[in-house]
């Protein structure tokens, strides 16, 4: 089997007596909303792909479409429920305006939230349950103090948490165990190995990263995104994807294509490999959940769990993150990097 196969991918566990999934996962969000239209007929043959090759961790959110995303997995969900570790997440909330993104970690609204998947889902219990973001204002002992009478009454299975700091993550587990803390992670985005990394594996905590692809920039595709993106693609809108900040990061990529190339394989598959191995550096369970609505490119990202990166590879792509030009999005205040001390 050579590296852009299909065989079955290894297993791990989320968190010290989570759940074991495939060592990658699939993010599911562009298959409803955000990266142009869907087909899809291709975006369900890409599930039944993905639990073809061993992948059984299924992310979604509520805010995705507004609730679509959800209510696409049911059927998906249904079919193959054992199967299947299904995650989904609560705390942005979005009106009638487009342009608004509350965010919300109020006990009333994490019940709120649980009951409106829970139906979308078609289902009595939610696998994985991650507080999709951090509001300050809210105590985390009241956050996750909710989140845990969840799992008290049958309603979900393990908590998670996304973009939220090292300090943050001890606060919160030792409320309630945490199995997962999803935050982005990346040849571009780095800024988690400032705490929360550490913390997470100090504590046990399994660490899935989202756009582990940089957005899909890592796979070497875009050099503007103004001129190559729909105008419904929210990348048009991203700092690293747009003028010169996307041609000076498309120059970022030239040791990936070179590294590729020594590896018969592709850019994105080697993003990929960098991340599983980075966590390895740091006695972490990882389990990245690269975002996709093809088959074939859910080929090539789960092949990326068999390549193994030299330690010469990796020191070429080391001071990536440190040039990239441009904040991960336009309005950092929502995530963990705006809280470090």
């Amino acid at each position: 089997m050579t590296e852009h196969g299909t065989t079955t991918i290894e297993r791990a566990e989320l968190g010290k007596g989570g759940p074991v999934v495939g060592v990658q996962g699939l993010g599911c969000m562009g298959m409803s909303e955000f990266y142009g239209d869907t087909d899809q007929a291709a975006a369900r043959a890409t599930l039944d792909a993905a639990l073809a090759a061993g992948v059984t961790l299924f992310d979604t959110a509520d805010v995705y479409g507004r609730g679509a995303n959800e209510e696409f997995l049911a059927s998906f969900l249904a079919a193959h429920r054992d199967g299947i570790t299904l995650a989904t997440k609560f705390a942005v909330e979005r009106t009638e305006d487009p342009h608004h993104r509350g965010v919300r970690n109020d006990r009333a609204y994490v019940r709120q939230a649980v009951e409106a998947s829970l139906r979308r889902l078609g289902t009595d219990v939610i696998d994985l349950y991650y507080m999709h973001r951090r509001d300050p204002a809210v105590p985390l002992a009241e956050s996750v103090g909710a989140m845990a009478e969840l799992v008290r009454e049958g309603k979900v299975r393990h908590l998670g948490l996304s973009e939220v700091t090292g300090a943050e993550l001890r606060e919160a587990h030792a409320v309630h165990p945490i199995a997962a803390l999803q935050s982005e992670w990346s040849l571009f985005s780095r800024d988690v190995e400032r705490s929360a990394v550490g913390a997470a594996a100090e504590l046990g905590v399994a660490f899935v990263p989202y756009s582990p692809l940089g957005r899909g920039f890592l796979t070497g595709a875009f050099a503007d995104a103004t001129a190559e993106l729909s105008e419904d693609d929210y990348r048009r809108y991203q700092p690293r994807f747009t003028g010169d900040n996307a041609r000076a990061n498309a120059e970022l990529l030239a040791p990936v294509r070179e590294i590729a190339a020594a590896h018969g394989a592709t850019p994105a598959q080697i993003a990929l490999a960098w991340v599983h191995q980075r966590a390895q550096v740091h006695g972490l369970t990882v389990v990245p959940i690269p975002g996709t609505r093809k088959p074939e490119r859910l080929a090539e990202n789960t092949a990326a769990t068999r390549i193994t990166l030299t330690g010469e590879e990796l020191a070429l792509l080391e001071p990536i993150a440190g040039r990239v030009a441009g904040d991960r999005y336009p309005d950092m205040t929502s995530t963990s990097a705006a809280r470090e001390d």
